[in-house]
């Protein structure tokens, strides 16, 4: 995947391409220096665009958090410490004080945009 960078302002990004996601995992696009973990799953063309560092650990590991769904809520699971982060709003279902930020994305044709 492409770095993105000398972007001017805030406005959709294009960040990679449909073929580059991975159905049901995490791929990591650098986007103006901010790493940005896409997540993606096929069941309603859903796709979530979240921070790819682990509150916690420090470490830029999101993206390969293990995807799954805990009472209800689609969360990725981080690979460290374990702890759960809904994809919809990045909130930590353990420890609330711990969020990821989470960015609007979309699918534009076959490009995958995020707003920042």
């Amino acid at each position: 995947m492409q770095a993105i960078t000398n972007r001017q302002g805030q406005g959709w990004a294009t960040v990679c391409g449909r073929a580059d996601l991975v159905a049901n995992s995490g791929v990591v696009s650098l986007v103006d220096g901010v790493q940005v973990a896409l997540f993606y799953l096929p069941d309603g063309e859903q796709l979530f665009a979240v921070e790819n560092r682990d509150p916690l650990s420090g470490a830029n590991v999101i993206g390969r958090g293990i995807v799954g769904s805990v009472a209800g809520d689609l969360v990725v699971a981080a690979p460290l410490y374990k702890q759960h982060f809904r994809l919809q709003d990045g909130t930590c279902l353990e420890y609330p004080e711990q969020t990821l930020q989470v960015w609007p994305v979309r699918f534009n044709r076959d490009v995958v945009e995020v707003y920042l």
